[in-house]
């Protein structure tokens, strides 16, 4: 079924969720995962980039929990921490997608309606529109 998948976290509410969906597929198909987080940074006008409001070692710290979790459910995983500006984070999760060749992309959505993504954007609807890859998105 798929031999690699990325699961890309955030600090949401679903977080756990994608989780576990990643840890059943992956016990499925007896594939790897590559836990994914992104910090996004903002580009202020004055200000230069502004730091983004986790600091490193929270998002370490969730990424380390979840590569434990699926290593003790028997399930060879690996994590990854990396910084980005607002609005790149579905490139960089598309990107490492094909650079990994993962067989699916794993995230969550946080549940706005239409209206609100089509407006705010969704970076699960980016992800969708951007990869050729399966994407299967948790609520």
């Amino acid at each position: 079924m798929y031999e690699k998948l990325l699961v890309a976290v955030d600090h949401s509410k679903v977080a756990e969720r994608v989780l576990g969906a990643a840890r059943d597929l992956a016990a499925l198909s007896g594939g790897e995962v590559w836990i994914l987080h992104l910090r996004e940074r903002e580009f202020g006008a004055k200000a230069g980039l502004v730091p983004p409001a986790e600091t490193a070692d929270d998002a370490q710290a969730q990424v380390d929990s979840a590569v434990e979790e699926l290593t003790k459910a028997g399930i060879k995983a690996h994590g990854a921490v990396r910084n980005t500006l607002y609005g790149y984070a579905a490139r960089e999760i598309v990107e490492d997608a094909k650079s990994l060749d993962v067989g699916v992309i794993i995230m969550g959505s946080r549940g706005r309606g239409d209206m609100a993504g089509l407006i705010l954007g969704s970076t699960a609807h980016k992800v969708i529109h951007l990869t050729d890859r399966p994407v299967l998105v948790v609520r």
